[in-house]
């Protein structure tokens, strides 16, 4: 299993994000296609790009102000945080474990 499938297993396995299961039926289906699309290691430029997009286009639909700026960064922060917390903290851990601490 690369590490871009155990990623998305463990997203996928509603570890995160903490919105009720029946919201998210709604996105699954777009979000499955769109993790296709960019393959088991995409360029992180596309990843980039599609981000953007979806920022811009909630900006395009909701207007431009600091509240929606502020909104969408935060969101961005915490889903920053969640990664770290919930991903990489646990594979730095199992790494010291294999490797032994500094």
């Amino acid at each position: 299993m690369g590490h871009a499938t155990l990623i998305y297993t463990i997203v996928r396995g509603g570890v995160v994000p903490y919105i009720p299961r029946s919201d998210r039926a709604k996105y699954d289906s777009y979000l499955d296609a769109l993790v296709c699309v960019l393959g088991e290691e995409p360029p992180i430029g596309d990843l980039n790009y599609v981000i953007s997009r979806i920022i811009l286009g909630l900006l395009a639909n909701n207007g431009l102000s600091y509240t929606n700026i502020n909104s969408i960064v935060g969101a961005l922060e915490c889903c920053k945080l969640e990664l770290y917390r919930r991903v990489a903290a646990n594979y730095e851990d199992q790494k010291e474990r294999e490797n032994g601490g500094i």
